[in-house]
Order: structure tokens, then C-alpha cells, then sequence
């Protein structure tokens, strides 16, 4: 694609209300994960004939926080509206919303997000906040949406509260996207109005138009990283077509995750589509001043407020604040836990970001599940070691994945001789063992300083990894300045 392409992207995120014990218009548990199928449901979240549904009162007040944190302006009057569609997943045929148009409001409009990152300062528009209820989930258990024979529908979803947060179309680049979705997704963790570490908590269709072709909606993105992917996949299928000659059709297309391509769905409907109108069963709710203020006055420190406090508190650079408070509210809380315990704070935001953060990713587990075995107290056990040089920088990322991936005690790992090696004696030999076996590297090393680096990796392999860095490098230095070989 030719960066002089124009790129257009809007968000319409979807969030479940997690903070809920109920579901949106009944009294069926909210908590649906790991129950038996079609088993968390009753008349109303079924939509069978005659139940009527009665709004969660806690459901409104989540709201509020959300439109209020974003800066939005809250309407007056809160109108349930239904949308009209025909797909298995909705037991109603239609589904319980929000719209903006004639005899009817969504809960709020307008606001903003600012996005950061590097020399990337952008605010991003919000269009409209809508309350809606989730429909049931569709699953394809012998493969993909392509390739499984069969579809399955679980109806224990149907009915959890969401919010659905839209953008205006002001992101130009997947990349904007995710820093997009990961900001939003901190504030919702910061509110408590969401768990995003629960399968399903938070997922993302994303439109997206480039210069010469129509809109194209990407249907149920379920991670930021995800999000940038789609859209770089999206752009350059787009961008081959209008090269070529094509048009890009208005669609509705689905998120192979596990090809990464996106796969056509159906024509993209209209708005007129959905035949939109005020539900008859739910009346006009209004929204009092009173209420509003009550809630505001609930809100929590938010990302953006805690990110400086970090840097100003505890001395962070921009960087390590904006990754321990927007990758998660459990690592920020984590880490100031930490901090309070044992201080060292440059120290712990680095063991957090460089070393957990890591192999969570690596192990494909979540950041919850890490930091239930890099607790609090191995965390300062570990801050400890290094301050009395039992451990080095090298040996710390052995520690935190055997922490992580065996739930081992850092205690124990010492007690192992997991400790780094500072024996002037032991080290020096090993030392003049790498100057025999590496004649040219020593000589290499004489005349380049950054050579040494590399008689460095030497003896670090040797130890398998346990010798002292900073001492091995000083002994050998030392070393070469005597000229001996």
C-alpha cells in the first residue's frame, strides 16, 4: 500500500458489563463461563412470548462511569430501542439496543480518548455510548467459521449486559487501533466495569475503508494485538484489489485467528436494515442530574491520572508508566503493592515489564495467572537477591520463568545454586579457559572495546548463564590491559 493511501478505520467496541451479578432485562446470573450449555437461561433471555423484560438498575450506573470517563454528554432520557436482524444467536429475532435517531437516544454521545505512544499524540471522537444486551454464542467445534460442517449455539450469553463504545472514523493505521482499544480497555479495568482477562469480555468489529474502496466491517476481534492484525490484513487484501483494478464491495467479513485473514460473511447492512424503533416493553428512563453527580463522584484515579502519578511518585520514565498501568490494572496494582513492601521501584517495574510480561506471553497465559505466582513477597525476595548480587541481570530471567512456569520459590532456587557466580577465583579460570579456546576474539577485543561482549557471552555460557556480567566483564578488561594471551 502507498503511504499516500488514505486509511479510514472506526471502532464499535463491546464490552461486558462483568461487575454484574445479573443479566441485563433478567435475573439469570451474568456469570455464564463454564456452565453446561443452555443451561444459564430463562423466558426472558430466551425471548419466549409474553416475558417481559425489566432493566438492571447497576447496569445504568456502569454506564455512567463509562460516558462520564470519556467525556461524553449523558442524554436525559435513557430509550431501549430494538434492532432488527435474523441470525441464530438471537433467540428474539431482534435485540435489545440503543439508537441514535428519530425517537430515540443512546445513553450518551460525543467524548474522547487522547492515544500516546512514542511521538503519537491523537484524540480519537466518540460517537455514542449504547447499553445493549449480548446475544448467545456461536461456536464451530470441528474447526473455523470455514471450515467446521456445523455450527452449535450456546444461549447462556444471551442477555449479559455490553456496552458498545463507537468511534468516530479518526484512526488511520491498525496500529492507532490497538493503542486505541488497549487505552479504552484500561479505562473500563480502572472503573471495575470489566474484567478484560475473561474470554469474551471485550471484542472489537472494526470498519475500514481505504481511498477507492467501499466500507468493510471485521466482525468479533477479540484481542488489541488481534485488532492491528486484522486491519494489516484488511488493508493489503483491500489495497490488491483497488491495484488491480477491483472494487472493494461493502461486506461484513469474520477474523480467522488462526490463519490470520479475514473471511466474507455477508453483505453489509444498512442501517435501514434494522428496522430500528423504541421497545414497547421498556419505557423512557430519565437520567437526573442527581444521579449523575452521585456517580461521578465514585470515579476512580483513571489511567492517564495514575501514569503521571507513577513518573512523579516513583520516578518511572514515561515508558515503564505507560506499560505497567495500560497493559493491566493487576500489574499497576502489582507493582505500587510491591513498592510499598520494599521500595526499589525502577527495579520491580523492570522485573514486571521486561521479565513477567515476557513469559506470560511466551506461555500463553494471562497476566492474573503470573502474577498469582510472582506474588508480592517473591517479588521483593527477588529485589533482595539482586541488591546482595546472589542474582544478576541475566540470571533474574531463568528465576521469573521457572516462577512462572513451575510456581517455584525463589527461596528454593537459591537453595538449588541458582545463585550467580562471584568467585574471583572460579571466574578468572573460566576466563583464562575462553582466552585459549578464542585467540582472534581476544585480539579482536585489544584493539575494539565492544568486542568484549563477546568473550562476555563466552564465559556467561560456560556458567550456563550464572556468572556475574558486570564482574566478568571487569575481569576480563582487566585482563586484556595486562597483555597477556
Amino acid at each position: 500500500m502507498s503511504k499516500n493511501t488514505r486509511v479510514k478505520i472506526g471502532l464499535e467496541v463491546h464490552v461486558q458489563i462483568t461487575s454484574l451479578r445479573t443479566k441485563l432485562f433478567c435475573s439469570c446470573p451474568s456469570n455464564y463461563r463454564g456452565k453446561p450449555p443452555n443451561s444459564n437461561v430463562c423466558p426472558v433471555c430466551l425471548g419466549l412470548p409474553g416475558a417481559l423484560p425489566v432493566v438492571n438498575r447497576e447496569a445504568i450506573r456502569e454506564a455512567l462511569k463509562v460516558a462520564l470517563a470519556l467525556n461524553s454528554k449523558i442524554n436525559k432520557l435513557l430509550i431501549f430501542t430494538r434492532k432488527h436482524y435474523f441470525y441464530p444467536d438471537l433467540p428474539k429475532n431482534y435485540q435489545i439496543s440503543q439508537y441514535d435517531g428519530m425517537g430515540s437516544l443512546p445513553i450518551a454521545k460525543g467524548g474522547f480518548i487522547r492515544i500516546e505512544n512514542d511521538s503519537l499524540s491523537k484524540i480519537v471522537r466518540i460517537r455514542r455510548i449504547n447499553i445493549e444486551e449480548d446475544p448467545g454464542r456461536i461456536t464451530y467445534p470441528t474447526g473455523s467459521i470455514v471450515t467446521s460442517p456445523y455450527t452449535l449455539i450456546d444461549y447462556n450469553r444471551s442477555g449479559v449486559a455490553l456496552l458498545e463504545i463507537v468511534t468516530e472514523p479518526d484512526l488511520e493505521s491498525p496500529k492507532e487501533a490497538r493503542i486505541f482499544i488497549s487505552k479504552l480497555v484500561s479505562i473500563l479495568e480502572h472503573l471495575g466495569v470489566t474484567n478484560p482477562e475473561l474470554e469474551g469480555a471485550v471484542r472489537v468489529d472494526a470498519n475500514i475503508s481505504i481511498e477507492g474502496g467501499e466500507r468493510v466491517e471485521i466482525k468479533n476481534i477479540g484481542s488489541p494485538k488481534d485488532v492491528e492484525k486484522a486491519l494489516q490484513y484488511e488493508i493489503a487484501r483491500q489495497s490488491a484489489i483497488v491495484k488491480s483494478g477491483g472494487s472493494v464491495n461493502r461486506e461484513t467479513r469474520h477474523w480467522d485467528k488462526g490463519k490470520g485473514i479475514t473471511v466474507s460473511s455477508r453483505a453489509k447492512e444498512l442501517e435501514e436494515d434494522y428496522r430500528y424503533f423504541p421497545d414497547p416493553d421498556l419505557p423512557p428512563i430519565p437520567i437526573s442530574s442527581d444521579l449523575i453527580d452521585e456517580v461521578r463522584s465514585t470515579l476512580p484515579e483513571l489511567p492517564g491520572d495514575r501514569i503521571k502519578r507513577l513518573m512523579s511518585e516513583y520516578g518511572l520514565s514515561k515508558y515503564l508508566a505507560h506499560v505497567v498501568v495500560i497493559r493491566s490494572k493487576l500489574l499497576a496494582d502489582a507493582f505500587e503493592s510491591a513498592v510499598r513492601e520494599c521500595g526499589n521501584a525502577s527495579t520491580i517495574a523492570s522485573i514486571l515489564v521486561n521479565e513477567l510480561l515476557r513469559w506470560v506471553d511466551e506461555c500463553g497465559i494471562t497476566i492474573e495467572e503470573g502474577l498469582k505466582r510472582l506474588t508480592t513477597k517473591r517479588i521483593c525476595k527477588l529485589v533482595r537477591y539482586l541488591k546482595e548480587k546472589k542474582l544478576s541481570s541475566k540470571l533474574i530471567k531463568e528465576y521469573i520463568k521457572k516462577i512462572i512456569t513451575e510456581d517455584i520459590d525463589p527461596d528454593d532456587l537459591i537453595g538449588k545454586g541458582y545463585v550467580s557466580i562471584m568467585d574471583l577465583e572460579y571466574l578468572s579460570n573460566v576466563i583464562e579457559e575462553v582466552f585459549k579456546e578464542n585467540p582472534k576474539a581476544v585480539e579482536d577485543a585489544k584493539k575494539n572495546p565492544k568486542a568484549i561482549n563477546y568473550l562476555v557471552g563466552q564465559v556467561m555460557k560456560k556458567t550456563m548463564g550464572k556468572a556475574d556480567p558486570q564482574l566478568t566483564y571487569e575481569l576480563i578488561n582487566k585482563r586484556l590491559k595486562e597483555n597477556v594471551c
